[in-house]
């Protein structure tokens, strides 16, 4: 397998502050939590493990109805303060105990959280996978210089499709007839 595609035995999900306040501020909330339901509910299939944070929930609220029974089987909600997840010890334990060296990134904001959370995985040697259409910016400018700042960073930026399809691996299994079905949501959803 090559170090550039997702190693199911090795790969974990984090989820970052997809909550309610935040949400609806994105020009693209709709698409977003649908690539992080899909993918968490991929997750779930293969039993990989999922993480996930809320930035300041007095503030911004928690995690968006369509994700929060979703999350039930992941480690979170993780509070924070810092922009930065690493910043926040329970998180970084989560991360440690599941024993997994790569990432993959979705959430809010592109440009803050996100982009904090990855330069920081990426200087303590995780491989670092964000999800360009699993992430959003209240401006899709901030999204998109996110995203070309992670690439330059030595992030690996992908899709979704490209995150199941690499953990698959392989057609004609049942696992993956389950798996076609969720993916065949997007085409009703987008």
């Amino acid at each position: 397998m090559s170090k550039h595609t997702v190693d199911v035995a090795d790969v974990v999900i984090v989820v970052i502050d997809a909550q309610e306040r935040l949400a609806a501020a994105m020009s693209r909330r709709d698409a977003v939590v649908s690539v992080i339901s899909r993918l968490v509910r991929v997750a779930g299939e293969l039993s990989v493990p999922v993480v996930y944070t809320e930035q300041y929930p007095e503030g911004l609220g928690h995690t968006v109805s369509e994700l929060r029974d979703l999350l039930l089987a992941a480690v979170g909600p993780i509070e924070k303060l810092d922009f930065d997840c690493c910043v926040e010890p329970a998180f970084i334990t989560a991360l440690e105990r599941t024993g997994r060296r790569q990432v993959v990134l979705l959430g809010m904001e592109a440009h803050i959280c996100v982009t904090q959370t990855a330069l920081h995985l990426l200087e303590d040697g995780y491989r670092v996978q964000v999800v360009a259409d699993g992430v959003c910016s209240v401006r899709e400018y901030d999204h998109a210089i996110a995203i070309e700042r992670l690439r330059i960073a030595g992030a690996e930026v992908t899709t979704s499709e490209s995150v199941v399809y690499e953990a698959l691996g392989t057609a004609g299994t049942d696992t993956f007839r389950r798996i076609l079905a969720i993916v065949k949501e997007r085409e009703i959803v987008e």
